[in-house]
């Protein structure tokens, strides 16, 4: 926990730890960090809370301070995240601080937006004590796909596929349906609700005619649904489900990925989520674009030609591409084994 400020941080680690769990509340779909905020007295207990619920409400901060009793004084303000210095949708964060006089801000992670940057020191230009790391670990990991996101200036890109255990995602004949059970296929939909869009090829279009709607275990249509992108110069025909999807379509009519999520990050896209041939999923890979990887494994063996990926630039073993696996879960029969690249050694 690396903590910069004149206060002692430790007094403030139950506080963060709960302003974290506040920020779960909020949607993780929508463009804006999930935020958390809580108000100490002087004595140090929680006198109002509060959490971001979307582009366009009030932040965290705000959104606690409406709650704040009147007469309250001394107050200190834990939030996961460095309050904002500019105006959007809603108001900069740290004049409603200061003009609630607000004492002392603590924060976990520094915000590293270039427009919305700049909070602390505007907070401490302001007279306020400002006290930032506090639990920086544990926030930045539960915002991770945001801040990835808002660092490189693309969406958070996660793969997935589903094979065979020897790698195959298709039968020889080209058949697939299903290689996974229905748990692990009703997660995917899970997966879809929690991204922006979701990202498909033309070939996949032309051969499956998906819908790549989210849906719940009864087939009904789930509150979010991302909006699909198709990657790829052929058009999509116009009897094909994709025509009718509830959050529209996007066709790209190119295959260079980095300028496609450069745009759709301007669009406010921070997830995407990957669903694609090998072909696809294979450039997305060899162009070092993939930030997490869900690999569902079923219990079969398949052999014949169809991998789940293609070349991907592996030459020798010593071209290999090392992930760190973050998670493994059981659904039904199936294994869901979560993926992200590895930091790289030190020499």
């Amino acid at each position: 926990m690396t903590t910069t400020g004149t206060a002692d941080a430790t007094r403030f680690d139950a506080a963060m730890l709960h302003a974290l769990s506040l920020a779960g509340h909020g949607p993780v779909t929508g463009g804006n960090p999930q935020v958390g905020c809580v108000l100490l007295d002087e004595r140090g207990t929680i006198v109002a809370e509060g959490w971001h619920r979307g582009a366009g409400t009030p932040h965290a901060e705000v959104d606690a301070l409406s709650k704040l009793p009147a007469g309250t004084g001394g107050l200190t303000a834990v939030v996961t995240l460095e309050p904002c210095s500019h105006t959007g949708r809603t108001g900069p964060c740290t004049a409603a601080l200061v003009e609630a006089g607000v004492t002392r801000v603590v924060f976990a992670v520094s915000d590293p937006g270039p427009d919305s940057a700049g909070g602390a020191e505007r907070l401490r230009a302001a007279g306020v004590e400002v006290v930032g790391g506090v639990h920086a670990d544990a926030v930045t990991d539960f915002l991770l796909p945001w801040l990835t996101a808002v660092r490189t200036g693309r969406p958070w890109v996660t793969l997935k596929w589903a094979s065979s255990l020897d790698g195959r995602s298709a039968a020889a004949d080209g058949s697939s349906r299903w290689i996974t059970g229905t748990a692990a296929r009703q997660r995917v939909h899970e997966q879809r609700a929690a991204s922006d869009a979701i990202l498909v090829g033309t070939g996949t279009v032309l051969a499956d005619d998906p819908s790549l709607t989210a849906r719940g275990d009864a087939g009904e249509l789930l509150r979010h649904q991302p909006f699909p992108v198709v990657i790829g110069e052929r058009d999509v025909p116009s009897a094909a489900r994709l025509r009718s999807h509830p959050a529209g379509l996007t066709e790209t009519h190119s295959r260079n990925l980095p300028g496609i999520l450069e745009e759709l990050f301007g669009r406010g896209i921070r997830r995407a989520y990957v669903e694609a041939g090998p072909r696809l999923a294979s450039a997305f890979v060899t162009a070092g674009l993939v930030d997490e990887y869900l690999v569902y494994l079923a219990p079969i063996l398949l052999g014949g030609p169809r991998t789940a990926l293609g070349d991907i630039g592996v030459d020798t073993i010593a071209d290999r591409r090392p992930l760190s696996i973050t998670g493994i879960e059981v659904l039904g029969d199936d294994l869901l084994v979560t993926a992200r690249p590895a930091a790289p050694k030190e020499r």
